[in-house]
């Protein structure tokens, strides 16, 4: 429980992470003492409707921070470097969507129900993990306290919404483009997106593996505080609007049966077991868009090889994997230090 109402701004509050900000902090009811949201200078002059009242979008500038509680930044790489440090400065708390501090070992990279620890040693930055990472480790953190894991094997389907409010609308656009037979110019995604699938478009790395496929490697570790934890990841981008999902194989350090596994992860909040078996029907993209909850399931013993599971994970990117995890976090802030 926030101990006092919070002067609350949103950098990035027309984006598509900003907008579930918005709906995530009206439908926990956040206890704010005042809202600000920044955008882009393209954004200058919009207004955002919030609980009654009509918020006018201002531009970041220098002392813009003074009196906020808690920033919450989800505008990208590039403007967190830049303004993440003068908020801090100017006396607020930073949740960082964007990857600028992820791998920064001063700042804390937190999953509320997984390491909510780390937060006591925030210098006045946290980050979000990339959402990959966080509807991954949703299963895998309480997993890896139980049994400890020696290795994961990941292969994610990746949804539209990760590449942002403009790649989701022309996945629309171009869908219905294809239908009718006409011929679509898209701005985001550099491959053919409608009834297509290619491996995730971020940014190619000298050992062969993408920035996306890296950060799963790099975070999990961090956040599970086990640099022995090997992750070789495989990021496929799908035509699927709003939620990510991952199959994993998983194996052990440890014994562990698929029985022991089910226990576990019944037990674990945010988390719900979704499946049945008799008809082959497990959690889908479509069950998990717009749901708070990861969904997971299809637990079974990887026949190849010992103390490995095999296991289905699903959520929805724009929430638990950013925005939700994002409000959660500032809970937090404002519930321990008093804010």
């Amino acid at each position: 429980m926030l101990k006092k109402p919070l002067h609350l701004a949103i950098v990035g509050a027309t984006g598509a992470v900003g907008q579930e900000i918005l709906n995530v902090l009206e439908r926990r009811a956040f206890p704010l003492a005042s809202l600000r949201c920044f955008a882009s200078e393209r954004s200058k002059g919009q207004t955002i409707q919030f609980r009654e009242e009509t918020i006018p979008t201002e531009v970041l500038a220098p002392g813009c921070f003074s009196g906020v509680d808690i920033a919450l930044f989800s505008a990208g790489k590039t403007v967190s470097l830049k303004y993440a440090p003068e908020a801090v400065r100017e006396g607020a708390l930073v949740v960082d969507n964007s990857s600028a501090f992820r791998k920064d070992p001063s700042v804390p990279l937190v999953i509320p129900e997984i390491n909510p620890h780390a937060l006591k040693q925030h210098n006045g930055i946290v980050s979000c993990p990339n959402c990959s990472t966080i509807i991954m480790l949703m299963a895998l953190g309480p997993l890896h306290r139980a049994f400890k894991i020696q290795r994961v094997v990941a292969a994610t389907y990746q949804a539209a919404s990760g590449a942002g409010a403009v790649a989701m609308r022309e996945l629309e656009m171009e869908t219905r483009a294809v239908l009718e037979g006409k011929t679509f110019e898209r701005t985001v995604i550099p491959h053919p997106y409608a009834f297509n699938l290619f491996p995730h478009n971020s940014p190619m790395t000298d050992n062969g593996y993408v920035e996306e496929e890296l950060k799963m490697l790099d975070e999990t570790r961090k956040i599970l505080e086990d640099p022995s934890i090997w992750v070789n990841a495989t990021c496929v981008r799908v035509p699927v609007l709003r939620a990510h999902a991952e199959a994993l194989n998983v194996t052990f350090c440890n014994p562990v049966t698929v029985s022991q596994a089910y226990e576990v992860l019944s037990q674990v909040p945010g988390l719900t077991i979704l499946e049945n078996w008799k008809e082959n029907r497990f959690a889908m993209p479509v069950d998990a868009s717009g749901q708070d909850t990861v969904f997971c399931g299809r637990i079974r013993e990887d026949l190849s090889f010992p103390q490995t599971l095999d296991l289905w994970v699903v959520g929805d990117q724009l929430l638990k994997g950013a925005a939700l995890n994002a409000v959660q976090i500032a809970e937090l802030l404002g519930t321990n230090t008093g804010i």
